[in-house]
């Protein structure tokens, strides 16, 4: 009976020894306290407040830049769609266009006694291959009687007048303006058909072609009717492509 007495006692003191400890450890070690003063603690905050408030100040700069940029950038992208696209209005001829080139008049005979020879008509298949001469020469541009001439431009003779897109050629006169590259290229083929074959058998339709000296701005119109594009479909988006 004496030994259950012993372990018990034991064991309570062991606890009592335990907590006694505990409350020591407690004791000698006080919890550290501020000892700065009221206008140190005011003076601390203050200089917090200021932190935050110059970081609040930074963020929203930084946040302002960033959406200048976005915005500048989806501009750029506006403006360079915009600038493609008037490149390639000025590729087709929707465009009106002014440069050095020449300007060449189909006018009437006029006879012995001064007067305008009645013409028969102005052949389509002579005033293209003027154009294609024009072409090969240096012509970037052209028109003929204020008709832009484009990729897609027809010439042909419906019932017994020349028509230039839907366009009648009856009327006299009848220039055609050519624009070149540059001043030097509007000399070059100033010369060149100055002695073409092409211009002489004008004379078949009762026509002469006057030929100007060349100048420096010289007006075209951009193409005013619509460009009917044949042979083109749309493409399937997500069908053998990246769509």
């Amino acid at each position: 009976m004496g030994r259950p007495k012993n372990v018990y006692f034991t064991v309570t003191a062991s606890i009592i020894g335990l907590m006694v400890a505990i409350q020591f450890q407690t004791v000698s070690e006080p919890e550290v306290r501020d000892t700065r003063d009221t206008w140190e603690l005011r003076n601390d905050l203050m200089g917090e407040k200021e932190l935050q408030s110059e970081l609040l100040h930074e963020i929203r700069t930084i946040e302002d830049k960033l959406t200048k940029y976005e915005n500048e950038r989806e501009q750029s992208k506006e403006q360079l769609l915009k600038e493609t696209l008037e490149e390639l209005k000025g590729e087709a001829g929707l465009t009106e266009v002014t440069g050095p080139g020449i300007i060449l008049t189909l006018q009437p005979i006029v006879n012995e006694l001064g007067q305008e020879v009645p013409m028969s008509r102005v052949s389509p298949s002579l005033l293209q291959r003027l154009i294609n001469e024009l072409n090969m020469y240096g012509a970037i541009h052209l028109s003929v009687d204020e008709q832009r001439v484009i990729n897609t431009t027809v010439i042909r003779d419906i019932g017994t007048v020349t028509k230039i897109d839907g366009h009648s050629l009856n009327r006299l006169p009848i220039q055609i303006k050519v624009i070149t590259k540059n001043a030097e290229e509007a000399d070059k083929l100033y010369k060149r058909m100055e002695i073409s074959t092409v211009v002489e058998d004008f004379f078949i339709d009762n026509l002469r072609v006057v030929l100007e000296k060349p100048e420096e701005d010289i007006m075209i119109p951009g193409y005013q009717d619509t460009i009917r594009i044949r042979y083109m479909e749309p493409v399937e988006t997500g069908v053998g492509g990246d769509g």
